[in-house]
């Protein structure tokens, strides 16, 4: 094994966190919480990540409050789970891995019916609601700044309420265009106010929002971010701003920084590449209308971007010779060992994997015993993506259906 793939597995700290290897769990929604009660479903799909070698797994979309959900099936951070989510993190840390949530809150992407706090989900600025369509709520409202306080709070109260049940890490969701990722993007915040126009002003609410988390742990627990290098969309964040959105976080006290792009929202494709979701996402909805929406606009609604290895470097690495502090955490098409050989050579600290841990849970296993020559076996054909509300979550098909070669009698 060469010396950048030892580096890759072998002991790293983040943060104030000292993990196995360099290897982390991404945060891709589960789709294994019911009535957002997380339970034995959810608990096995990490505890497989967990046995398979990883440093660390994420749990994905920790909603900060009950209207910062997509949807009710997701979680969100209350005494309503604490005997539940306590029992899972302590038991994943039987594994020897440590475990961190993924902070976010959903702003006016939602198509939930369970708000509390009002009638419609509310952003930045008043939009058009592509999700709300399937839920008679088409249009969401603009938050006032007695609502930007509120939210700011919800990311106190949910860091300390992670603290308690025992995460090692919160990831706090800055982009994907989601709540604070629309206060950071000029498409979706039109404000004239202190948290409009200027990137200054756009990065109000998110610096709030870290620094609201950073006191309620303290050194406790690694704070990191997932952000946007572009939101792939005309009118959207693009990259020189997204520099100096992480110049301001790594400023303002985070851990590390973990570089995405594209948005649910508007171009979901740019963060995935590969075959194109469309027809999978079709065949899985439920509702009338988001079915045929998808099968006559899918073309549209998800671009063709073709799969490449390391789709995000370059990005990343603008990032990384911007910050001073924060530590790099590299996502976007690393499955093969040549890869992960070439981020750790470009100085990279940690690696975030989603659909190579999907199709081999024992990647990292596999990986060390095998060296080079170690294959993962993702096709790339996103697949286990479109089953994201599918019975039973997302999963790789590859890993349960037959080959064509085996179909062949």
């Amino acid at each position: 094994m060469s010396q950048y793939l030892d580096r890759a597995f072998t002991p790293a700290r983040l943060g104030s966190l000292q993990l196995s290897n360099r290897i982390i769990k991404a945060a891709t929604f589960e789709g294994r919480t019911p009535g957002g009660i997380p339970g034995k479903e959810l608990y096995d799909f990490h505890r497989q990540f967990c046995e398979g070698g990883v440093g660390m797994t994420t749990l994905a979309y920790c909603a900060t409050e009950a209207d910062g959900r997509v949807s009710h099936d997701m979680m969100y951070m209350g005494d309503h789970i604490r005997p539940e989510l306590t029992q899972m993190i302590h038991d994943l840390h039987k594994t020897g891995a440590k475990v961190s949530g993924q902070m976010a809150h959903c702003g006016y992407f939602s198509k939930n019916q369970q708000l509390q706090r009002g009638h419609k989900p509310k952003g930045p600025s008043i939009q058009f609601n592509t999700l709300g369509l399937t839920v008679g709520r088409p249009i969401s409202g603009a938050m006032t700044e007695k609502d930007i306080d509120h939210m700011v709070e919800t990311y106190r109260a949910a860091a300390l309420y992670m603290k308690e049940v025992g995460f090692d890490a919160i990831e706090i969701h800055f982009g994907h265009g989601y709540g604070l990722s629309q206060f950071i993007s000029p498409k979706t915040n039109r404000r004239t106010d202190q948290y409009g126009g200027s990137l200054n002003n756009r990065m109000r609410l998110p610096l709030r929002c870290l620094e609201a988390v950073k006191n309620a742990v303290g050194d406790d627990l690694a704070v990191i971010g997932k952000m946007g290098l572009t939101d792939a969309v005309k009118g959207g964040l693009q990259l020189e701003e997204a520099v100096e959105v992480a110049g301001m976080l790594d400023q303002a006290g985070i851990d590390g920084l973990i570089t995405s792009g594209g948005t649910s929202s508007y171009n979901v494709m740019h963060m995935f590449r590969g075959t194109s979701i469309a027809d999978g996402m079709a065949e899985m909805q439920s509702n009338r209308v988001m079915k045929t929406l998808f099968k006559v606009a899918g073309a549209k609604l998800f671009r063709e971007y073709p799969y490449r290895e390391l789709y995000f470097l370059e990005g990343c690495k603008r990032v990384r010779d911007r910050v001073r502090n924060a530590q790099m955490i590299y996502i976007g098409g690393c499955h093969t060992m040549e890869s992960l050989e070439t981020v750790m050579r470009e100085g990279i600290d940690f690696v975030q994997l989603g659909r190579a841990l999907i199709k081999d849970p024992s990647y990292v296993n596999n990986a060390m015993a095998s060296g080079k020559k170690y294959v993962n076996g993702c096709t790339h054909c996103n697949r286990c993506v479109t089953m994201i509300e599918a019975p039973g979550g997302p999963h790789c098909p590859l890993n349960i259906e037959p080959s064509k070669e085996e179909r062949v009698v």
